[in-house]
């Protein structure tokens, strides 16, 4: 009777223990056992498994376990437990395989510690032997498992999932349920998941919190804060986890008028993220290190560094999420030197960067234009990512600089770095800008080997390289066999025909697109607008701007230059202009376009007055800006203000000219006759080799019988281009019109020995009749 009493004694103390994780406690007590010769007891023995356990001395509980003469059941699961919750997997499968009997609790234990840890197909495979086995479902398998299909994006086994929770009574339960909508939602069934949540019987904190983070996950922001002012409603406690989710959904975007009521009902308005803020102050959460980093994020994504800032240096703590935000943030701002400072701080302070913190920086080199930098980074890191792969593949790719971005393709190759989706889709447009359509090749191959084949992202690509290298019959056969096409798929095929000038095939896309209930996106609208410009189909352009106002897309700023561009090319200008005015925003691409359809239409003075509106609205032109108003001064004999524009791209914009800039000038002062200034200009340019410059030059000259100077530009021709007649046949035909027969057969004899031949010239005239026809079928559908 007295072991007895001891030995329960003992137990007691041993909870104790187990209850306050004290460690060296719990030692001396082992030692007193040992000395007491109880260790052989299992009731002691499984307690001090579990004590050693609670207190992380893993190996000391494995010791424990395995000294055992006579281990149950419970002992099995002490040690389990153990394994699991230190995220020993490998030892706790191992434990797991040779356990002499199992129950419910047993695969609970191993299901959860699978999911919890990253491992959900397995613990999906383990779930399907327990139920094999005949086992029973507990709320805690069915959360587990559901749990593992959400990560998993599986909603067909989470489907299934739901019908065993029906089966077993269990759908009702506020743990299956919660589990049940979080798995919809991240498996993007929204509407399952507001049933479910509209359905349980019971509702908790988390169930608010899953569906709040959930809605904001699927880009229903207003949703998300409608579940938050309802929570508010009904007096659940909100705590630092709930207004972390709020705060995701926060940095996506505003809700409008969030009126949160806390435990004294105060009510605050407008601006959601500072609101929450507040709140989080008045709480007493402003020291929780996850909802000062949700905080840091809301800032950051709303550009207001300054205040993100001001956060960070008052944290009590902070961790690497915390440095990571901010060199994020820092670096989505064009802010790469900023970023810079934070890494070398972040360093200085003994924290250690992780994946996390390279691909961020790398992000802020790329968005930066600074390539260059954030390759001598890259190069730093000892075992770089593929997410790190893939950003600098990007940077490369964005900057133009797509022959480096294959070549580190290569590289990426030679070290066994396996390609994603995302890479394939990166070294494509690479290939793609660049016409090789070899390499292209061998990539495509290479998608069946890395199972990315069947991917629509891949196709996407692969599609927009075959149409830019031309096979655009090789670019339908592969859009024909996909299974399914996304929105991307359609703009690559429409893009890539009218990038071939296949326009009436494009429209023919176009109509079988809005045939299947495909939505068109800016993208797709930007195209059609372009090939009804060069098919000068203004009834089909008026239709498909019809389709863009019906569809909201009115104010976007592609779409709006795109719509100018075909106004302009159809004669409409006045219809241009509309749209100009109408837009809310305008880049400088959308000024260029109403310029220079101003010039394509002959009104070079409105032109004129457009460009110096644009230099008086602040907004800065480019390159593209100065040949637009150039050719309209060229066009409509504005010589002076023509020269007025060209001495200012120096002068007054620190910018060089190039040689567009240089071909008007001298073909507006030619066609003035003004030739003089001409060859001030031809002596100083730096532009001696270029054919169209010379070209131009030498019609001016014809028209005002500039002999002397037609014979520089046709030896300069001559010179670039030994094989091209254009030269000749201009000279002589200047020579013909001056009545100097002798010098016309001069020049003809020239051609006849260097056997140049002039190539025959031909019309081109278009049937507009079907395919106005055609128009009318297509908005009719």
């Amino acid at each position: 009777m007295q072991g007895k009493t001891n030995t329960t004694y003992i137990a007691n103390l041993l909870q104790t223990c187990i209850d306050t994780k004290a460690q060296i406690a719990g030692k001396l007590i082992h030692g007193h056992v040992v000395r007491l010769e109880l260790s052989s007891d299992t009731f002691i023995a499984n307690r001090i498994t579990e004590c050693y356990s609670k207190c992380g001395l893993i190996r000391a509980a494995r010791n424990v376990f395995d000294q055992m003469p006579h281990p149950n059941i419970y002992s099995w699961h002490a040690m389990l437990s153990a394994y699991c919750k230190a995220g020993q997997l490998e030892p706790a499968t191992d434990l797991f395989v040779r356990m002499p009997e199992r129950n419910s609790v047993s695969w609970n234990t191993m299901i959860s510690a699978l999911a919890r840890n990253g491992h959900e197909r397995k613990a999906l495979e383990v779930f399907r032997m327990m139920i094999s086995g005949g086992f029973e479902l507990t709320h805690i398998t069915l959360a587990s498992v559901l749990s593992a299909c959400g990560g998993l994006k599986g909603v067909e086994f989470g489907r299934e999932c739901h019908g065993f929770a029906v089966k077993c009574g269990l759908e009702k339960n506020v743990y299956v349920g919660n589990a049940m909508l979080s798995m919809y939602m991240k498996c993007g069934c929204g509407g399952d998941a507001v049933k479910i949540f509209g359905d349980l019987p019971e509702r908790n904190e988390v169930s608010f919190t899953a569906m709040i983070s959930g809605l904001g996950d699927i880009d229903q922001v207003e949703d998300a804060f409608d579940m938050f002012r309802l929570m508010q409603r009904n007096g659940f406690k909100i705590d630092p986890i709930s207004l972390s989710s709020f705060l995701k959904v926060c940095a996506k975007g505003d809700g409008g008028d969030l009126i949160i009521d806390d435990l004294n009902a105060s009510k605050m308005r407008n601006v959601p993220g500072k609101q929450v803020h507040t709140l989080a102050i008045k709480l007493g959460f402003d020291s929780d290190l996850r909802l000062c980093n949700s905080l840091l994020d809301v800032y950051v994504k709303n550009k207001e560094m300054m205040s993100a800032e001001l956060i960070f240096q008052n944290l009590p703590e902070v961790s690497t999420v915390s440095w990571n935000i901010m060199i994020g943030g820092f670096g989505q701002n064009y802010e790469i030197k900023r970023a810079m400072e934070y890494m070398e701080c972040m360093l200085s302070c003994g924290y250690e960067p992780d994946e996390v913190t390279h691909i961020n920086m790398l992000a802020g080199c790329v968005k930066s234009g600074e390539v260059e930098a954030g390759r001598l980074l890259f190069e730093r890191m000892a075992c770089p990512s593929l997410s790190s792969w893939n950003a600098m593949l990007s940077g490369y790719s964005q900057n133009g600089d797509q022959y480096e971005a294959i070549n580190l393709f290569r590289k990426m190759q030679f070290q066994n770095v396996r390609s994603d989706r995302t890479t394939f889709a990166l070294i494509l447009t690479s290939c793609a800008e660049t016409s090789l359509l070899d390499y292209g090749k061998q990539l495509h191959a290479a998608s069946f080997k890395n199972g990315v084949q069947g991917d629509i992202y891949v196709a996407s690509s692969l599609i927009a390289m075959y149409t830019k290298c031309g096979l655009v019959k090789v670019a339908k056969t592969l859009f024909n066999s996909l299974p399914w096409l996304d929105i991307v798929c359609w703009n690559s095929m429409i893009s890539g025909l009218n990038l071939n000038s296949l326009d009436e095939e494009a429209v023919s896309f176009f109509k079988r697109m809005l045939t299947m209930g495909m939505p068109p996106s800016e993208f797709t609208y930007a195209s059609m607008l372009s090939s009804c410009a060069k098919l000068s189909a203004l009834a089909l352009g008026r239709q498909i701007h019809g389709m863009i106002s019906r569809g909201g897309h009115g104010n976007d700023v592609v779409v709006g230059s795109a719509l100018i561009h075909m106004y302009s090319k159809c004669g409409d200008i006045c219809g241009a202009r509309l749209c100009f005015d109408r837009m809310p925003w305008k880049n400088t691409i959308t000024w260029n376009e109403m310029i220079h359809g101003y010039a394509q239409n002959g009104q070079g003075d409105k032109a004129y007055l457009l460009y110096e509106d644009m230099i008086r609205t602040g907004n800065e032109p480019d390159n593209i800006t100065f040949v637009a108003v150039l050719t309209a001064c060229c066009h409509s004999g504005l010589v002076d203000q023509g020269i007025r524009v060209f001495n200012s791209i120096r002068n007054r914009f620190g910018l060089e000219p190039v040689v567009d800039h240089y071909t008007c000038i001298i073909d507006c002062l030619g066609r003035a006759g003004r030739f003089m200034e001409v060859e001030e200009i031809l002596d100083k340019m730096p532009f001696k080799d270029d054919l169209i410059l010379w070209e131009a030059l030498l019609s001016t000259c014809r028209v005002h019988s500039n002999v002397g100077l037609a014979r520089r530009a046709a030896t300069e021709l001559s010179r670039l281009d030994p094989e091209n007649s254009a030269p000749y046949v201009l000279l002589a035909n200047m020579y013909s019109s001056l009545g100097r027969w002798e010098e016309s057969k001069a020049i003809r004899e020239m051609m006849d020995e260097g056997d140049i031949v002039k190539g025959s010239g031909f019309s081109w005239v278009e049937n507009h009749k079907g395919f106005e026809e055609n128009e009318v079928h297509i908005v009719a559908s």
